[in-house]
């Protein structure tokens, strides 16, 4: 069996798992919980033929977009950054993990007060959610470049702008792609925990408002709908992952 074939069966073994716990889940507790496989997926097809829900992804897509560039250049640029100063990264490599370990809902007062409601709030939300795994993820590639690589951009002379565009990263590029596939996932938690929150459109609104109305049926929906979108989405980056590693 090739390898596309494994993979294929692979994915349809667990879907097939998962549709079965899921229906499990709904047997158990009921429609007060959760709604049942089958019926939660046609009421997703009614909503993707639903101009309103198709405003609100539209508004989720735009904050997604602006974070993940936003969290994906910053962490790039200031890993590669850092890995060119050793002294710069041992000094803030401990912070930066200790900030990534604070639960990021704690700053949801201080970027209200810094953003408001809407948009920016969201954005925020997204970047920093995902810009440290990202410089992180990007300065350990950094250190793991071969050495001869390095001496070499400094015989040539080459500029620390110089260095960063043609030695580290694509000596890094592999990694780097690792890192903004792990920066999509949660700038996309980030952005949907920021329409919870801080936001009156958005999947993540429909999703708060489907649970304070007791609206199971919609509150199952979209986030099927995110599931699905999340790991197509993946699905892509992890290929393109895949490609560059074994290149």
């Amino acid at each position: 069996m090739s390898e596309p074939a494994r993979q294929a069966r692979d994915a349809l073994a667990i879907l097939a798992v998962l549709t079965v716990a899921w229906q499990g889940a709904y047997e158990y507790a009921g429609a007060v919980a959760v709604t049942p496989p089958l019926g939660t997926v046609a009421f997703a097809a009614h909503l993707l033929g639903s101009a309103r829900f198709w405003e609100h992804a539209a508004a989720t897509g735009l904050a997604l977009a602006d974070a993940f560039a936003i969290a994906a250049v910053l962490g790039v640029l200031g890993g590669l950054a850092l890995g060119l100063w050793r002294y710069a990264a041992d000094v803030t490599e401990p912070v930066l993990a200790a900030l990534y370990a604070v639960p990021k809902i704690t700053l949801y007062p201080v970027i209200l007060l810094l953003f408001g409601l809407g948009l920016p709030a969201k954005v925020a939300f997204g970047v920093i959610h995902g810009v440290i795994p990202v410089t992180l993820l990007t300065l350990s590639a950094v250190r793991g470049i071969r050495p001869v690589l390095l001496r070499t951009a400094r015989v040539l002379r080459l500029t620390p702008r110089e260095t960063m565009r043609h030695v580290l990263a694509p000596a890094v590029l592999a990694e780097i792609v690792t890192g903004l596939r792990l920066c999509f996932s949660l700038t996309l938690l980030g952005v949907l925990i920021g329409e919870m929150f801080a936001s009156q459109r958005g999947l993540g609104f429909l999703i708060i408002n489907g649970i304070n109305n007791h609206d199971v049926r919609m509150t199952t929906a979209v986030v099927l709908l995110v599931v699905v979108a999340a790991v197509l989405a993946n699905a892509l980056l992890l290929a393109t992952d895949r490609t560059l590693h074994r290149g």
